[in-house]
């Protein structure tokens, strides 16, 4: 089996790299990324050297480059993580999300049918989304697979626009297809844009924590390690044409998660407790901000046998160890754009 993975040097993306390469050895796993700020190959340097892994720099916007990829090695199955996925920038530039999350999905979706026609038989085109898509909760309820959609920012509107494109294939071309809507990622090798990684290393460098509004914002989240081994399930053993949805259990209003995360970066950089929370800043509201996001995980857990390896506090204390370990992997991505935006997005 061939296969494409998409922004396979990201954050998600690289776990799912490395446990296809590893776990598989007699799969061919090609892996497509434009290097982007957050795209990282030091992601992979404990895989770069297989024999079944290839690295391919490229943008999947780039029609011609991915329609001259699939004629070279026929992919028998596409998993698509590549994706614009910050909301914060999705408000700064909304059309860089319009090209890269809804154009380049077509791209590979025109690019798959083409080369397989109507044959698509053991094939199969998996699309990575998120709970985002859904809108904003209330104090009650989860998110299902059949929840409408309901997007509120240029970033979820932008993924809902490509989940119904791949479901369109599907119906009007017999395209194979499985979504997953996943909740908010966390864990090792995460671009420091998003609230974890941006806070150990605030913590680190003694910065401020800028907490959006009053901090009571509540997002289900899910171990990075955790969601590749639900993607391996869903590649193997999911139905076609079904969605599924991967949380966490574990739901966390923002200011409980920061006041969690000070205090176990404090007992690791043997601080006496209480000295991170003293950073929490609290700074304007961003517009559209959902209040909370809650994924109801019962199908894939019923029908696959998936669940959580870990609670939010334990992989949350390997998240922080491997930070902690890995420096100057923080310091060689938290530099030039990225300090541009930081000052941009928090003033």
């Amino acid at each position: 089996m061939t296969i494409l993975i998409t922004g396979g040097a990201g954050f998600i993306g690289s776990h799912v790299i490395r446990l296809f390469v590893e776990k598989y050895p007699n799969y061919n796993i090609f892996n497509v990324d434009a290097l982007t700020y957050a795209g990282n190959l030091e992601n992979l340097n404990d895989i770069e050297s297989k024999s079944n892994y290839k690295f391919v720099k490229g943008d999947i916007t780039d029609e011609f480059f991915i329609n001259e990829l699939f004629k070279k090695h026929r992919f028998d199955c596409v998993i698509h993580l590549a994706a614009e996925s910050h909301v914060d920038r999705s408000i700064q530039d909304p059309l860089a999300f319009v090209r890269t999350n809804v154009i380049g999905t077509m791209i590979l979706l025109n690019a798959f049918k083409n080369t397989w026609k109507d044959n698509f038989e053991s094939k199969l085109f998996y699309h990575i989304s998120t709970d985002e898509v859904y809108g904003s909760l209330g104090q009650t309820g989860l998110f299902k697979e059949s929840t409408a959609y309901d997007p509120n920012s240029p970033y979820s509107a932008s993924k809902a626009s490509s989940d119904h494109f791949v479901r369109a294939y599907g119906e009007t071309y017999g395209l194979p297809y499985v979504i997953t809507n996943c909740s908010n990622n966390y864990g090792q090798n995460q671009f420091p844009e998003k609230l974890i990684p941006l806070f150990i290393n605030n913590i680190i460098n003694n910065k401020p924590l800028p907490v959006y509004g009053d901090g009571n914002y509540t997002r289900d989240w899910l171990y990075v390690i955790d969601h590749a081994r639900a993607i391996d399930l869903v590649f193997h053993k999911g139905t076609l044409g079904e969605t599924y949805n991967i949380g966490g259990f574990n739901e966390w209003k923002n200011i409980d998660l920061v006041k969690l995360l000070c205090k176990q970066m404090d007992y690791k950089l043997d601080k006496p407790e209480g000295t991170s929370r003293k950073l929490i800043t609290y700074v304007k509201d961003r517009p559209g901000h959902d209040l909370r996001y809650a994924i109801d995980a019962s199908k894939i857990n019923k029908e696959l046998g998936w669940k959580p390896s870990v609670t939010f506090e334990e992989g949350l204390f390997l998240t922080i160890d491997w930070y902690l370990n890995n420096e100057n992997w923080l310091k060689n991505i938290t530099t030039g754009e990225y300090q541009t935006y930081y000052q941009k997005q928090y003033n």
